[in-house]
């Protein structure tokens, strides 16, 4: 499989090289190329006190294709996703399947239904491997900062006109070609199909997405349904039945510059139906931000997130953990991923009290924020003992520096002050925590653009 997709790639290049003369108007070609060294000490969740930090280099590794013709336009973007050292040096790969990043991250046509004379600026029919990036990305969003992104395959119908959005999203996923049923394992082999803690994709999902662009801001609203084919469990693991568990999820969306110095922006969602598991569900977030630019060069804001979860004395057989969707928690829960990423933080919820800063100038911008986090319900330890519900402070700097418009580096360092409640069994169950945990990174990121139209 991996030769086909190499065949693949080289038919792309053939072709590039082949229209660069003919048709320049029309092709665009380009890449990157993104390599980041991490030191990690506790990064994601903490470390025993004995354990050794690590260090390794992870690369990106993207050549993106995109072309425009009569009404239509089709992209394809491949990307390989590796750790340096991942592979023998000398002999064909070894390494299992799992660990195999080499893959086509998008691949879609889009279809435009209106010729350019009609009284709306678009109606399109976009079908096929796609990122989704909605508003601020909190509930679908790339996930860029993963070396591997995300994306989605499904079919889209984009409506734009005069400032308005109106987009429809429907997906529907099989793990092979079957000749009976309709039955999904959300599991596949390779990533994990979530970073959010749910561990698994959706069989099936529809979206609605209406919005409205000002001239000083935005407002959306957004309908979001997935559904998680049901199972029961046995001795042998769960066991996949007919039928689906539905969450549906709901909200609006905010944002706003008031007197070209005061940036606001504002959300909340609410969750209903059913978890991937097949309980019940009534959840919600709520956020709200702001940005001050003190000067030209400084902006300041506080800001705070509230998400919904579980208190342990519940009996109603409820779930309240709010789930965050198919977004980018690393731009939002801390630099060092310690909420609704790939650990898991248990299911007491989440208040997130942060203040942010932005200094920059020229080329070169500084970021700090800090971050204060506590659980949003009280908190107990497996002898029905309630801890305190600070989970602690992580702290981040962030320096980016654009060398060259292709050209880009990035450097960071974030350190976490724990409490005792966030290393306990309740929470992120490190025994013999070191509650003093560290990460820091470089990372340089080259965007060349071999042809543009």
């Amino acid at each position: 499989m991996q030769t086909n997709l190499r065949n693949q790639v080289l038919c792309i290049l053939l072709l590039a090289i082949l229209y660069c003369q003919t048709a320049q108007a029309q092709l665009s070609l380009s890449g990157q190329l993104r390599t980041r060294s991490e030191l990690r000490d506790g990064q994601g969740t903490l470390s025993p006190q004995e354990a050794v930090p690590a260090f390794f280099t992870s690369q990106r590794a993207r050549l993106n294709l995109g072309y425009t013709g009569d009404r239509f336009k089709v992209f394809t973007a491949i990307q390989d996703v590796r750790v340096w050292g991942q592979d023998a040096s000398s002999i064909n790969r070894v390494t299992l399947a799992a660990n195999n990043g080499l893959m086509v991250h998008e691949a879609w046509g889009e279809v435009m239904l209106l010729d350019t004379a009609a009284a709306i600026e678009n109606l399109s029919l976009k079908i096929g491997r796609q990122e989704l990036v909605y508003d601020d990305g909190r509930l679908l969003g790339n996930l860029d900062w993963l070396q591997q992104g995300r994306r989605h395959e499904l079919v889209l119908l984009k409506l734009e006109n005069k400032g308005w959005i109106g987009h429809v999203g429907v997906a529907f996923n099989q793990n092979q070609e079957y000749k009976t049923g309709t039955l999904y394992n959300g599991m596949p082999n390779g990533y994990q199909a979530g970073t959010n803690g749910i561990g698994i994709l959706y069989k099936s999902m529809q979206f609605l997405y209406a919005g409205r662009k000002f001239n000083q801001g935005s407002a959306s609203f957004l309908l979001l349904k997935d559904d998680f084919n049901k199972y029961h469990p046995d001795s042998t693991g769960k066991i996949l039945d007919p039928g689906v568990w539905s969450r549906l999820t709901t909200g609006v969306y905010f944002s706003s510059t008031l007197i070209n110095k005061l940036g606001i922006t504002a959300s909340a969602y609410v969750q209903r139906g059913r978890t991937k598991d097949g309980e019940k569900l009534a959840a919600h977030l709520f956020s709200a931000a702001t940005m001050y630019a003190v000067s030209p060069f400084f902006s300041l804001g506080p800001g705070i997130d509230y998400t919904s979860g579980n208190n342990p004395n519940r009996t109603d057989g409820v779930n309240r953990m709010f789930d965050p969707l198919y977004g980018t928690p690393h731009k939002f829960w801390g630099n060092m991923d310690y909420f609704y990423a790939a650990d898991r933080f248990g299911n007491n919820g989440l208040i997130d009290f942060y203040l942010k800063s932005r200094y920059k100038i020229n080329n070169l911008t500084f970021s700090f924020d800090a971050h204060q986090f506590k659980a949003a319900n009280p908190v107990m330890n497996k002898e029905s003992v309630r801890l305190e519900r600070n989970f602690g402070t992580e702290l981040d700097l962030v320096v980016n520096y654009s060398f060259t418009k292709t050209v880009n580096f990035e450097g960071g360092y974030s350190t976490f002050f724990a409490t005792p409640t966030l290393a306990s069994e309740a929470v992120k169950n490190v025994i013999n925590a070191d509650r003093q945990a560290n990460w820091a990174y470089l990372m340089i990121n080259i965007k060349p653009t071999f042809l543009s139209k």
